[in-house]
């Protein structure tokens, strides 16, 4: 029989070389994403073997309540072999005693577990893994209080239903004929793609800001996205779509010349071909004027939209999107995401995630996600395990109503 032993400080190298290797492995459990949430306390623990061999990690992230309880929160984690029952009772045992010496009321968690996987297609026909319904019925066996298999964006911390895309499924030809032609209409709008790091955090932070005034919605900050460029290095990167006005604009106006020239040289009976170049006439004509306009606005180029993404081991996420609605014409994003993956893929990543969506998978994030063919990947969901079993309904109760609070705020 395996003598576990329980850490509350796994080294930097450790912890992130087992969670990487994990099929497991999220960037939520990343060691330094305890940096990026850097208004809560953390700890990383871990369990060790008779060898000294690292058998499970868990990145703890601990919010201060009022009244100096606590609660401990592990997103996607821990990181271990949820079938083997004598682990995950070990592991949760010892957490329970470190969180009650720090007044933990609760303790809630949302492994990294899949429940189901599938494409769009086969939404319908959606079969349940038998492990995970194995390992359900474990975790509500130590105690967990199961939040049951939600559909919806509140009732969890992380949404339950994400869409990702898989290297070996990526390609054009795969993609939904709206993707395809939409990808087409920005290769052809005077677009450029660029992928770095500080040098177009500002850019990242302003299209971001667009999206926040046109949501009515509070993302995150320059700061924020800094933090995140500064923990993960060059495992985070930035990919910005940049429209050419200056371009657009000459090549606009060459046309144009050729048009007049084409109508003047054009014989008065060939009706067909005049009403044609009249009605190209009138369309460059309009582009003059919104490139002239757009000109003026905002000078030669413009940033259109862009992405923020973290590589962590053999998966990548795109963790924030934005867009300046006011070019929404130029079908940017749709080249722009399909960039951001394609260069997760160049950088080795086997899995790509685009972020959570409703369950539902109706509406325009599922919409617009679903035309790359991609997987939507199923997570078990969410668990509370009560620590302070005498407070723990009361706790519960005023954590879901800040939680709906921060929502509508």
């Amino acid at each position: 029989m395996s003598v576990y032993q329980f850490e509350t400080n796994i080294p930097e190298e450790e912890f992130d070389a087992f969670v990487k290797k994990s099929r497991y492995c999220n960037l939520l459990q990343s060691y330094h994403w305890a940096n990026v949430k850097e208004n809560w306390d953390h700890l990383y623990t871990g369990i060790y073997d008779e060898n000294r061999k690292l058998v499970a990690t868990g990145l703890v992230l601990i919010k201060h309540l009022p009244a100096k309880f606590t609660m401990f929160y592990l997103p996607r984690g821990p990181i271990l072999d949820f079938e083997n029952t004598r682990l995950l009772e070990f592991y949760f045992s010892e957490l329970k005693q470190i969180a009650k010496k720090r007044h933990c009321l609760f303790i809630k968690v949302d492994p990294g577990i899949t429940y189901a996987d599938y494409h769009y297609e086969e939404k319908d026909d959606v079969t349940a893994y038998p492990k995970a319904k194995a390992i359900i019925a474990e975790l509500e066996k130590i105690g967990g209080k199961y939040k049951g298999l939600n559909k919806d964006f509140h009732t969890t911390v992380q949404p339950r239903y994400h869409m990702t895309c898989h290297k070996e499924e990526f390609d054009s030809k795969n993609f939904t004929k709206k993707g395809k032609k939409n990808i087409i209409i920005a290769q052809k709008s005077f677009l450029e793609v660029r992928i770095g790091q500080e040098e177009l955090l500002d850019d990242f932070a302003k299209v971001m800001n667009k999206t926040e005034e046109r949501k009515g919605i509070a993302l995150r900050d320059k700061a924020y996205y800094q933090l995140l460029l500064e923990q993960y290095g060059k495992d985070c990167f930035i990919t910005l779509g940049y429209f050419n006005i200056k371009k657009a604009y000459q090549e606009t106006l060459e046309r144009y010349q050729k048009c007049l020239s084409d109508l003047e040289n054009c014989p008065e009976n060939a009706k067909k071909k005049r009403f044609t170049l009249e009605e190209l006439k009138t369309s460059l004509e309009r582009k003059k004027t919104e490139y002239k306009e757009e000109l003026e606005a905002s000078g030669d180029e413009v940033c259109v939209c862009g992405t923020c993404t973290v590589i962590y081991g053999p998966t990548s996420e795109i963790l924030y999107a934005g867009m300046d609605e006011t070019y929404k014409r130029l079908m940017a994003p749709y080249l722009v995401w399909y960039e951001t993956m394609q260069h997760c893929f160049d950088c080795g990543c086997e899995m790509s995630n685009m972020g959570g969506i409703e369950g539902e998978l109706v509406g325009g994030l599922s919409d617009f996600k679903k035309i790359y063919n991609p997987v939507i990947h199923e997570f078990i969901g969410e668990f509370d395990i009560p620590v302070n079993k005498l407070l723990f309904k009361a706790s519960e109760k005023a954590y879901q109503i800040r939680k709906n609070k921060n929502n509508h705020e």
